[in-house]
């Protein structure tokens, strides 16, 4: 419950505050109507002061019920601000520095169904200088939320992955060249082809060279094309991969093992966009968006002389870091039943996890990232008994050490532990980075039990 005598900052009770803003709510209604996207104007304290008829309509609940209410009460159904979550807060940002901030977030409608939307935080006065969150919220379509490549999507909905796949939708919408980096198996192509799909040339080709097994000698036959004759057995035309790119993106895998003399030949090309099939007289011009990506410190390499340092600043007009798995726990289990799905597909069977095989899964570092976690869970469908995998079948992966940090790893609950309250909730939020689900499955009830546990200590 609500104490309505408690004092605020400016020496007026919460009460008279909360009265105060429901009447510029009442005023500023009918302007908000105007725009079609669902759009809350929220104060200081996350209370939402005014709400418009299709924000209404997207979450379920009447002006009345929602006027009031903290906005991440309504669509994170979470009982703390976002930025507690580790999430990027529109809130936090616009009034820490008065300018718009733009991000992209998940959240839940009136049947409780997870949905990817953008969000566009304004910053507004009234005519007394208070100021307030205009939030317009823009529901993306379903096939937006899902990037797809060949038989895999990205999947995740932690704060780490969100930034990543607003900060790729943002890049996509430009027509720069855009550097990827990451560990090995985070899923760059995957990324890459997000990129492709987010920009204007969605509907052109989406052409990889993998530059790690590219031949030297290869290299112009397969990038530039060659004309009949060009070498001794060349008894016709070839289209490169660069001109077969046209209107299009191409992207240049593992970049950085390209050796220097490629190095240079590609720089030519990408710096004017013309180029010459081998053995041909015709300079050619292909209207081609450059994707690169590397796991490898490029601009190191170019203190080395191993990279050419006007090459990487060719690729690097915008760079993106993708985040490794043991940066976004909470995605693995999505990612595992994605993985699983697909090998019950080739294999014509079908797994999941345990509750118990998912929270060792969720523990583990992942070195070799998505991969590793794929090679794992392919071994672990082959040695499984049945459809459901244990943690048993997991075994292999403890011989690899690191899971959690040590330091947080030793105060770990086991799954299923009797004894473990409601009061254990803080510290077991902060163990597992404000994962509402996965401390669900350590106490052994269902997540909306949390939340509720998580409600009552905040009105208490």
């Amino acid at each position: 419950m609500i104490n309505h005598r408690k004092r605020t900052r400016s020496g007026k009770s919460e009460g008279t505050a909360r009265r105060n803003d429901l009447s510029i709510g009442l005023d500023v209604g009918s302007v908000l109507n105007i725009q079609q996207n669902p759009m809350v104007l929220i104060n200081r304290d996350y209370r939402i002061i005014a709400a418009n008829r299709a924000y209404q309509n997207a979450y379920g609940v009447r002006a009345d019920e929602v006027i009031g209410k903290c906005c991440h009460e309504i669509s994170h159904h979470s009982p703390v601000p976002c930025h507690m979550c580790g999430e990027d807060c529109p809130h936090q940002a616009v009034f820490n520095t008065g300018e718009a901030h733009e991000v992209r977030h998940i959240h839940y409608d009136h049947q409780n169904h997870a949905e990817h939307v953008r969000i566009r935080g304004h910053a507004i006065k009234d005519q007394d200088g208070n100021a307030y969150l205009g939030e317009e919220i823009i529901r993306l379509p379903r096939q937006v939320e899902e990037i797809t490549c060949g038989e895999l999507h990205m999947v995740g909905h932690s704060p780490a992955f969100m930034r990543c796949l607003h900060h790729l939708e943002m890049a996509g919408r430009t027509d720069a060249s855009i550097l990827l980096s990451g560990e090995s198996g985070v899923g760059k192509e995957l990324a890459a082809n997000a990129l492709h799909q987010f920009s204007a040339r969605a509907s052109g080709p989406f052409i990889t060279v993998d530059c790690a097994s590219l031949p030297e000698t290869l290299f112009e036959s397969e990038i530039l094309g060659h004309e009949r004759g060009a070498f001794t057995g060349c008894l016709g035309r070839k289209c490169g991969l660069y001109e077969m790119a046209h209107g299009g993106t191409l992207f240049l895998d593992e970049v950085g093992e390209l050796p220097l003399a490629m190095q240079a030949k590609l720089l030519r090309v990408l710096e004017t966009g013309s180029f010459r099939r081998l053995g041909g007289a015709e300079t050619l011009h292909a209207d081609v968006r450059i994707v690169a990506a590397t796991n490898r410190n490029l601009l190191e390499m170019a203190t080395q002389r191993a990279f050419r340092e006007d090459l990487y600043y060719r690729l690097a007009a915008i760079t993106i870091d993708l985040p490794p798995l043991r940066e976004r726990r909470e995605d693995i289990a999505g990612i595992a039943k994605v993985l699983l799905d697909r090998i019950g597909r080739n294999w014509g069977g079908g797994w999941s996890l345990s509750k118990e095989a998912e929270i060792r899964l969720c523990a583990y570092d992942f070195p070799g990232n998505v991969r590793e976690l794929r090679n794992i869970l392919q071994k672990a469908a082959a040695l499984a008994d049945g459809p459901i995998i244990q943690p048993r079948h997991l075994d292999w992966a403890v011989s690899r050490k690191a899971t959690l940090p040590t330091a947080k790893r030793s105060s770990l609950p086991e799954p299923g532990k009797t004894g473990l309250h409601p009061d254990n909730l803080d510290e077991l939020l902060r163990l597992y980075h404000g994962n509402r689900r996965q401390v669900a499955d350590v106490l052994g009830v269902c997540e909306r039990t949390v939340y509720r546990w998580l409600q009552r200590q905040t009105v208490g």
